[in-house]
């Protein structure tokens, strides 16, 4: 195995002095739920070991708390604790004893969302209904000394290092804001009190664990906050943390309160790379840069343009495990891309679901889900070549199955093929480009452009039948529903249509959403442009004032159109999208002007616009477009034809459950079958 030349960078090892790093990847900070689960740590261990073998120079675990208030999950604080530790670092460094692997201490402080939990003084939270207890000071005394015996227990379970969280609205970063930390004794007031904590933190872990074991602190380099940290207390914190011991620097953006998206993706690629950059500047100790950064080239181009000695890669290590390695080998158009959806890892982790990746189900789920090569080969038909058909015929032949994928359309992707289309949204582009390469390799018999029926399936004698044909959006029965100004999303979304001025979408799940998203846009994507995003959200990366949005007001380029998001349930309208995106999908549309209505009934359309009942009063919606996004109908005749022509069959994705358009579902179904049959 040769090094690839289009990353010298990132494939150089990187000196600590006691230790090197033998690349400048690193797989980020994750919590999967595993580190909780009754028997998870055999798990999480098969989970961190497919990452050392994937070729990460260096790993850092999820948080893991250092007493019992500091957190809702795991704790480690005894040597009973740290043997489950254990079975995680000898798994890693059985793999490669140059890996790194670093555990997070996070204690959760305000967040920690118990009647426990503490703070530096009683303010909660923006998201927290809980009033945290304000700490004295043995309170304070005790935390420290608390994180110290962490680091020292994780030490002992065979840890590299620790990664002390000073960032996000937890324990620490209140401390050093002074609207959460209103404290007039020596732990507040000036900065250089509100630091103490931290600082006493960092110098007591290092005087217990020595000289030859990392300690990196994650700071909020900008943490989004109206009044947040200045960029000079960012550069002291760091110039400081650097003096009391710490190895190494890793940045973070925002705390969890913040309404400006850091990691969705809408956020442009390493668009908070050069703030990193310029703390580098000021310390010298090594930097770590993240968020959004998501393939080599991006990673590469950060550490090129001196932004960063190491680069954070973590969500997209749950995409593809073997991300480093295909790099390395200059397989990169096999990568299974992150598209920061966020839908199975993050949704999953703050409504305390077991994390995975919506492009990979394998991942946090490796002694479940294995993809083993059959003794005897199956012939297989996939009909319906969207996420679900994709998923299922290339775990097929990857298992040695004979495979053929049959789709109407003139391209693989199905509603793929819609989504990306949405401003936001473009690193769909990346999922297709993997699944086309991927049907290639594991040479699937792709037939687009084919409308396959029982009787042919029959015919040809197919061992097995997967049916994934998708949906059919649902057509109210309401009056004027053919009415001229009637659209299909479908229609809005592939530019087949004319839109006007004034607009009604009926629905607002995700479709509708989307659809408002896209006719509302003028200009170039802010997922694109980090200028643009940086516009859009408020954010001042040149001047960084406090936070690095305080007193900037957003620019939005919008439409010149009046759009009416509407909804039947009463419920907040968007109030079903992701927990952690959701929020920023309904600031941006409300930023550019949509009004969001509900607890709606559809009466009637006709000339006037749509008629509805708002509460029980009627009213019209004076609209000339009425792009409906009503739900969808499952296609799921042709699986009843081949059946009863006695096929062994299956139905998957949005055929098997069209309630929502769901791709995180499909592609996990359709994975799993495929993994059986």
């Amino acid at each position: 195995m040769t090094k690839h030349n289009k990353y010298p960078n990132l494939f150089s090892p990187l000196d600590l002095g006691f230790t090197s790093i033998k690349n400048r990847v690193l797989m980020g900070s994750m919590h999967t739920g595993l580190e909780e689960a009754e028997n998870g740590f055999p798990r999480l261990a098969a989970y961190f070991a497919e990452r050392a073998r994937g070729g990460v120079g260096m790993m850092i675990t999820g948080g893991i708390s250092p007493n019992m208030e500091g957190g809702f999950g795991a704790k480690l604080s005894t040597p009973e604790e740290a043997e489950d530790h254990k079975l995680v670092t000898k798994a890693v460094h059985d793999v490669d004893p140059d890996i790194k692997i670093c555990m997070q201490i996070l204690h959760a402080g305000p967040l920690a969302g118990t009647p426990s939990c503490v703070a530096p003084s009683a303010i909660p939270s923006r998201i927290s209904r809980i009033v945290p207890l304000g700490l004295d000071e043995a309170g304070v005394q005790k935390q420290i000394d608390d994180h110290v015996q962490c680091a020292k227990m994780a030490q002992l379970a065979g840890y590299d290092g620790v990664e002390i969280i000073g960032s996000a609205g937890y324990l620490l970063s209140t401390f050093l804001v002074e609207k959460t930390n209103q404290r007039k004794d020596k732990w507040g007031g000036s900065y250089e009190n509100r630091m103490r904590f931290p600082l006493e933190i960092m110098r007591r872990c290092r005087a217990e664990v020595g000289d030859k074991f990392i300690l990196i602190f994650r700071i909020a380099a900008m943490d989004m906050l109206q009044g947040g940290m200045s960029w000079d207390e960012v550069v002291l914190l760091g110039k400081e943390m650097e003096k009391a011991g710490a190895t190494i620097i890793s940045t973070h953006f925002t705390w969890h309160e913040s309404t400006v998206p850091t990691i969705a993706t809408m956020v442009p690629r390493a668009a908070f790379a050069g703030v990193t950059g310029r703390l580098r500047k000021e310390i010298k100790i090594p930097t770590i840069t993240s968020n959004r950064i998501n393939m080599p080239d991006v990673a590469e181009q950060v550490l090129v343009d001196g932004h960063a000695d190491i680069v954070s890669m973590a969500r997209p290590m749950l995409a593809d495990a073997e991300l480093v390695n295909k790099a390395f080998e200059g397989r990169e158009d096999e990568i299974n891309t992150c598209i920061a959806c966020n839908q199975a890892c993050l949704d999953h982790t703050f409504t305390g679901k077991s994390v995975s990746c919506l492009v990979n189900p394998r991942a946090a789920h490796e002694t479940l889900l294995n993809y083993t090569t059959v003794a005897k080969a199956k012939r297989i038909a996939v009909v319906g070549a969207g996420p679900a058909g994709m998923a299922y015929a290339t775990v097929a032949a990857e298992r040695g199955h004979k495979v053929t994928l049959y789709d109407g359309a003139s391209e693989i992707g199905g509603q793929f093929n819609l989504a990306k289309k949405v401003p936001g949204k473009e690193e769909f582009y990346e999922t297709l480009r993997y699944y086309k390469r991927m049907l290639e390799i594991y040479r699937v018999d792709v037939r687009l452009n084919t409308m396959v029926s029982a009787s042919d399936l029959h015919k040809a004698k197919y061992d097995h039948v997967a049916v994934a044909t998708g949906i059919t959006p649902r057509v109210p029965d309401i009056q004027g529903i053919d009415h001229a100004s009637v659209v299909s999303y479908i229609d809005v979304i592939r530019g087949n249509c004319e839109v006007g001025q004034r607009v009604a979408v009926m629905g607002a799940g995700g479709i509708g959403f989307d659809v408002s998203e896209l006719i509302m846009h003028s200009g170039v994507s802010a997922a694109l442009d980090k200028d643009v995003f940086a516009k859009e959200w408020g954010i001042d990366f040149e001047n960084h004032p406090r936070g690095g949005v305080t007193g900037v007001q957003p620019e939005i380029n919008k439409a010149d159109r009046q759009v009416y998001l509407l909804q039947r349930k009463s419920t907040p309208v968007g109030r079903g999208l992701g927990k952690t995106t959701g929020w920023t999908h309904r600031i941006s549309l409300a930023q550019r002007g949509v009004k969001m209505i509900n607890g709606l009934e559809y009466q009637k359309i006709d000339d006037k616009g749509l008629h509805v009942t708002n509460n029980g009063i009627p009213d019209i919606i004076e609209v000339d477009t009425v792009v409906v996004c009503a739900g969808q109908l499952s296609n799921r005749s042709l699986y009843d034809e081949v059946v009863a022509l006695g096929a062994d069959a299956s139905l998957i994705g949005g055929a098997f459950e069209a309630a929502e358009l769901d791709a995180k579902a499909a592609i996990n179904q359709a994975s799993y079958l495929a993994a059986e049959v």
